[in-house]
Order: structure tokens, then C-alpha cells, then sequence
């Protein structure tokens, strides 16, 4: 069977095809067809006579996200081009073998730093390398230490050694616009793309961003058109992404200024449910991001064994106060100490300004969540920003401010037990309504 390349990969992207730079970094907004155009570019490339010692490793910040993401994009790609009885795909271990050649696709995660280090193929060179999200590595550092180590070996014409970054742009401060799009270099060729030139898009597909561009343009810049996200009017700014076990700073000799605090916000089709975790120190004045949730089309009892399997089903959890039928629900699911945000006047604003005066450390297996501190903005009229957040891509954000709630009642003291969670709970709820009615979550 022939294969048209051209029909199935469409138009816009010939120079980002064949280019063979050191560095091929691609950003670009959503439904711009950058990620599916990249996975059928590497079947494609690793099929070619010529390339048959190439190998391939493909690397997000968290390895748990590939198998809904890379991994069946170039599963996509493989049935797209007809040539999946010719790849031998398998899970565990997670990766993909050419079956005539032996040539691998690997896939690492930055999560695991030894297996990241260790990635080797016995046959071949492992030449090319893709960043898939590479706006999630918050720490150039980290990508240092993958590009000291990969692509490796000695490399001969025909191949060549080349990373692949793809991304959406959410944050002009991200070191990835300084490092390769603010200064020229011989060794690395930069390109954006859009939902424009995807031909591939039906009319409801255009119609979404088309909607965007009415109702949130600053949105649409970046989701629509692949700008970078202005830096101006960042909420939240003192915030870093780092990995750390939350277990250790709690048993640590300073854990007793510490104490975790859980929030959870709706969603469901278009926009995800949101479950943050995150230990917060009063005293000095840090907050702890350890994990989250943060899915589309969770259904409540989908909800309620997340956070079981979590291990925080006993725990106090400040969840959307728009939802009262929800949180009904987990309760009767087994998450029995579940509460609704404290609503008031200027709710969002004063929970918003009572976290700027921390320090904010996000784990960085918490992906969702790091983006959304990136991308937390001010809104803006007439060109002038006003005292809200925009309303948009911010579910780990309201999570957080109703997490936040409860640290009002934190009063640690040195030698003093840490509260059981159900110490917790009746402390908490032994405050009258009038002192809770401050209005902070909403």
C-alpha cells in the first residue's frame, strides 16, 4: 500500500519535517497539530533505510502521563501511516520496537532522574530525543542534565543528533523563551504554529477558538494563536517547581510548623476537577504542593476513589460551595469530612492575598497545577488591569484558595502534637460560623 505523506500530514510544516538541527523547538497553540505531526515525522523517520540505527527516547516531566498522551500519539501515527503490524508496542516496560530492524522508542519521565540517566538501546545510537510539554520542566537545570546525557554515542551521517522540544507557550518568563527564541544560534531552529493551519479541523473545531477570541482574547493568544503569555499581571510570582517528599519535611525537626490542607474544585466536560494537596508552614510563611488530581469527565464516584487510593479519604477537604449535591455525595461515598468553601464578599481576592504573602514550592509531579501558577493572571479593562483573576484555566487555583481556608485556624507551637485528621476536623468545625464567615474561598 502507498502512503501520500503529504495528504496525511497536511500542510504547514515541510521546514519543521526535514529539519535536522541540533535543537527543533516548536511552540504553538492548541489543535495546532504539532504533537501529531511530530509523532508521524519519528515512525516516519525511523521506517527510512537510511536512518535504521536511529533510536528514539521521548521524555515528559512525569512518566505516568505518557500512556494518554505520546505513547498513543505515535500508536496514532503508526495506524495513520498502516504500519502498525510492522511495531511491536508494548507497556510494560513502556516502549515501541520497529520489528524489522530492532530499532526502540523509549519513554522516560523526568520524575524518575536514574531511569532518565540509564536510558540505553542495544542496537543502534540513541540519537533523537522529544520533549513532549516541554513547558511542564520549570527547571533549566533539569534539561541540562538530559541534554548532557541524550542524544549519546557517536553519530555518522546519514543521522544525526537532534532534541525535539513542543509545547503551548503560557509564560514569557519560562526559561525556554530566553534560552531559544530570544538570542539566534546555528544549532537551533524555532517555529509557532496555530489551529489555523490545521486543515484537519471541522467547522465546531473553529468555532471553539473563534468563541475564545470574543470571550477571553488573552487566552486565545496563547491557546489560539501560539503567542507567549505576557508575563504582566501574574498573580502569583514567588513560586518554584522542585521535587521533595512531603513525608520527610513532616518528620523532619521543623514538621511541627507544618500541617496538610486539601481542596477540591468541580468540573467535568470541557473543564477538569481540580484536587490539591499541599502542606502550608504559617510561620515561614511556605506552602507545599504534593500532589493533585486534575482529570475531565470524573464522575463523583471516580472522585471519591482517587482520593481514597490517595489515601486522604479521612482528611478535611474544602471543595466548591456551588456543588452542595457533590459533596452530598462523596460523603456518601466515604469521603465523610468533606466541607464547602467559606463564601463572602471579595471571597476570591482576600483568599488570593493572603497566599501572595507566601512562598510557593510545587512538586514537580504536580504538572497541572505548575501551569496554572505560570499562567494565574490578572484580568484587564480597557487595556488596564482590574483587582480579578481571569476565569479561565484556573480549577487548581480555586482548589488551592480552598484549601487555604483553614490555615486561618493553624497555630502551631514547637513540641506540640500534630492534630490527627480528625483532631483536625472537630477543631476546625468547633469555630462558630460568624468567625468562619470571613469571606476568603469562594
Amino acid at each position: 500500500m502507498r502512503i501520500n505523506i503529504g495528504e496525511v500530514v497536511g500542510s504547514g510544516y515541510g521546514a519543521y519535517w526535514h529539519d535536522e538541527n541540533r535543537y527543533r523547538v516548536m511552540k504553538g497553540g492548541k489543535g495546532s497539530k504539532k504533537s501529531a505531526t511530530t509523532a508521524l515525522n519519528f515512525i516516519y523517520r525511523l521506517m527510512q533505510k537510511r536512518f535504521s540505527a536511529a533510536n528514539l527516547l521521548v521524555v515528559r516531566q512525569v512518566m505516568n502521563t505518557h500512556r494518554d498522551s505520546t505513547f498513543a500519539q505515535l500508536k496514532w501515527a503508526q495506524e495513520k501511516l498502516h504500519v502498525s503490524h510492522l511495531w511491536k508496542n508494548t507497556v510494560s516496560p513502556m516502549e515501541m520496537e520497529y520489528i524489522p530492524t530492532g530499532q526502540k522508542i523509549l519513554f522516560r519521565g523526568f520524575d524518575d532522574v536514574l531511569k532518565l540517566a540509564s536510558a540505553t538501546v542495544s542496537k543502534g545510537v540513541l540519537c533523537w530525543v522529544w520533549i513532549e510539554e516541554a513547558y511542564e520542566i520549570m527547571n533549566e537545570s533539569d534539561f541540562d542534565k538530559l541534554d548532557l546525557s541524550a542524544p549519546r554515542g557517536t553519530v555518522e551521517a546519514p543521522l544525526f543528533k537532534q532534541t525535539t522540544l513542543t509545547f503551548n507557550p503560557w509564560s514569557e518568563t519560562h526559561w525556554l523563551k530566553r534560552r531559544f527564541f530570544d538570542q539566534e544560534s546555528d544549532s537551533v531552529s524555532t517555529y509557532t504554529t496555530n489551529y489555523m493551519i490545521n486543515e484537519f479541523l471541522d467547522d465546531t473545531d473553529r468555532a471553539v477558538f473563534e468563541r475564545m477570541k470574543e470571550t477571553n482574547y488573552r487566552r486565545y493568544d496563547v491557546a489560539g494563536l501560539g503567542n507567549w503569555g505576557v508575563a504582566e499581571g501574574l498573580i502569583y510570582e514567588n513560586w518554584s517547581v522542585e521535587p521533595f517528599d512531603y513525608r520527610e519535611i513532616l518528620d523532619g525537626p521543623e514538621g511541627w510548623k507544618y500541617q496538610p490542607f486539601f481542596g477540591l474544585d468541580y468540573g467535568y466536560t470541557n473543564d477538569p476537577t481540580a484536587f490539591v494537596a499541599m502542606l502550608v508552614n504559617p510561620i515561614d510563611k511556605e506552602i507545599y504542593i504534593f500532589d493533585e488530581i486534575y482529570k475531565t469527565r470524573m464522575l463523583n464516584q471516580d472522585i471519591a476513589d482517587e482520593i481514597t487510593a490517595k489515601g486522604y479519604a479521612k482528611e478535611k477537604i474544602r471543595a466548591d460551595a456551588a456543588e452542595p449535591k457533590s459533596n452530598d455525595d462523596l460523603r456518601r461515598l466515604g469521603i465523610t469530612r468533606i466541607q464547602p468553601s467559606v463564601k463572602g464578599k471579595d471571597s476570591v481576592m482576600n483568599g488570593i492575598t493572603a497566599i501572595q504573602e507566601y512562598r510557593i514550592i510545587c512538586h514537580s509531579n504536580c504538572v497541572n497545577t505548575a501551569r496554572e501558577l505560570g499562567a494565574y493572571r490578572f484580568d484587564t479593562k480597557n487595556d488596564s488591569p482590574v483587582n480579578q483573576p481571569v476565569d479561565a484555566d484556573n480549577h487548581a487555583m480555586d482548589a488551592m484558595r480552598y484549601a487555604f481556608y483553614d490555615v486561618r485556624f493553624f497555630h502551631p507551637e514547637e513540641g506540640k502534637r500534630r492534630m490527627t485528621p480528625e483532631e483536625r476536623w472537630e477543631h476546625q468545625n468547633a469555630i462558630t460560623y460568624e468567625d468562619m464567615f470571613g469571606g476568603w474561598d469562594g
